[in-house]
């Protein structure tokens, strides 16, 4: 059996696969837990999640997933809500600012390609520029891609987060006795094919888009 058959990436360029994990899902954490510091809520930072140091935040099997099924999550920063002075409103805020920081991470990225490119920097042929090329692309795929997962509205991605906090309390009040269910729901939906081709997929297409449209204005705003 071949092990290759189970990994979404190749197993010569797993390394950068993980370094860019790592930075990315690190910086995704962070960004929930700084804010909510920020915003008065001290669980986080009693934590030690208030930091960029990586383990703290990465989680086994998401980490694990992130080979077998190209995209995963780290573990989920503790927020108490009731410590903001604007609960629902400072509770969507720290919610998105996962996924934003996935975003500009993904916009640095592209940034750099198109900056290097300018540079002539691809032209020539070398190790270090192949591996340069393979780790930026890789690394913004992955930002973006993360991007839209995180905004899957199902517990406890972040896109439940800011729903839930949408939606009037008797609403809520129903969900919750369902959320324990999100993750087995999401897990179906990556693994049945007929329901990844349908849920899944377009997200990953939909991250593709958007990152090469704004490599396109890079491009054109370089020029």
């Amino acid at each position: 059996m071949d092990i290759q058959s189970f990994l979404d990436y190749r197993l010569d360029v797993l390394p950068f696969v993980f370094i860019a994990m790592v930075i990315a899902l690190t910086v995704h954490e962070f960004a929930h837990a700084y804010s909510a510091y920020r915003f008065g809520d001290m669980t986080a930072r009693r934590e030690g999640r208030v930091t960029l140091d990586p383990r703290k935040h990465l989680d086994v099997l998401g980490t694990i997933l992130i080979f077998i099924a190209g995209f995963g999550w780290a573990k989920p920063v503790p927020v108490n809500r009731g410590n903001f002075r604007n609960p629902r409103l400072m509770s969507i805020v720290v919610s998105a600012l996962g996924p934003a920081s996935n975003l500009l991470l993904g916009i640095i990225g592209l940034a750099a390609i198109v900056t290097l490119e300018r540079m002539g920097f691809f032209q020539t042929y070398s190790g270090f520029r192949d591996a340069v090329s393979v780790f930026l692309n890789i690394f913004i795929n992955l930002n973006f891609i993360l991007l839209f997962f995180n905004l899957i509205p199902l517990p406890p991605l972040d896109g439940y987060r800011i729903v839930i906090e949408l939606v009037p309390m008797r609403f809520r009040v129903r969900l919750q006795p369902y959320e324990q269910w999100g993750a087995f729901i999401f897990l179906l939906l990556v693994f049945i094919p007929p329901l990844r081709s349908v849920t899944i997929n377009p997200l990953f297409e939909t991250a593709n888009s958007l990152a090469y449209n704004i490599y396109r204005l890079f491009h054109s705003i370089a020029v």
